[in-house]
């Protein structure tokens, strides 16, 4: 498959993706706003920086993107055919990192969320926030958004 754009531009488009304020983290942040949740952002005391940290229920939230952090089974979890063995250390790392930040904020006492980005896909970010609601208000120590959601609401 040729390359639609030289390396120095694909360096340049790749290196201006940012891990903050994403398109489906503010999906998700309105959609839990609108529920009448509140919380803060990105609180770098924790581990991980996670997205969204609720106090009053000792939670927090990632809000993933499948191809960064490797959602298992996920149609946007590809793996580039250029420089993959590149790719393939950067993204493993990625999910290593992720599995240890979770471990760490479990044994700190912290419940954690993980909320797929297809899972906010095609309008489906009122559904998620309802689950995640849910959850908060629960007892559950683990939550992550469903495969089914994926099915049914992020095809596209």
């Amino acid at each position: 498959m040729p390359h639609i754009v030289d390396r120095a531009t694909r360096s340049r488009m790749m290196a201006g993706i940012g891990s903050r304020n994403t398109k489906p983290e503010v999906f998700l942040r309105r959609a839990l706003h609108a529920r009448g949740l509140r919380y803060r952002l990105h609180n770098r005391r924790l581990p991980g920086t996670p997205d969204l940290v609720f106090r009053q229920f000792g939670a927090v939230c990632f809000v993933h993107g499948c191809f960064w952090h490797r959602h298992a089974g996920c149609r946007y979890a590809t793996t580039p055919t250029t420089r993959k063995e590149f790719w393939l250390a950067k993204l493993t790392s990625n999910v290593a990192r992720d599995q240890r930040n979770r471990r760490e904020l479990l044994d700190a006492g912290w419940r954690v969320a993980v909320v797929w980005e297809c899972s906010l896909r095609k309008g489906g970010e009122p559904g998620t926030a309802i689950e995640l609601d849910s959850w908060l208000h629960g007892d559950e120590r683990e939550f992550e958004t469903s495969p089914r959601a994926q099915s049914t609401i992020g095809r596209g």
